[in-house]
């Protein structure tokens, strides 16, 4: 769980998201990121202040900022909506997190 620091010049601190998972996505809406998770209704997570989110693809979250703790703490409330399950590993998870998959049921 490494935080990566940005370069020199624009010195602060980044953290990757990726969504897997059938119908997931995100968006940004003001300052607002709205996610499709698979429950009834979208999330609407209001951004903070000192927080940038980019969303290079509709499956992909990237949040920088300059305060190492708040870049993490982001992070992790938006990964706690839908952490990824272990048998087929749909959610929102860190881009360098590796999923232990499960086997499942046999017959």
């Amino acid at each position: 769980m490494k935080l990566r620091r940005l370069s020199t010049r624009a010195a602060g601190f980044e953290r990757k998201l990726e969504i897997n998972g059938v119908g997931y996505r995100a968006a940004l809406q003001g300052k607002n990121l709205q996610i499709q998770l698979g429950y009834s209704h979208d999330i609407v997570y209001p951004v903070p202040e000192g927080i940038t989110i980019t969303l290079p693809k509709a499956t992909e979250v990237v949040i920088t900022g300059i305060d190492r703790q708040k870049v993490g703490q982001v992070a992790a409330e938006i990964r706690e909506f839908r952490k990824p399950e272990p048998y087929k590993g749909k959610g929102i998870k860190y881009a360098e997190e590796k999923i232990h998959r499960k086997e499942g049921k046999k017959k």
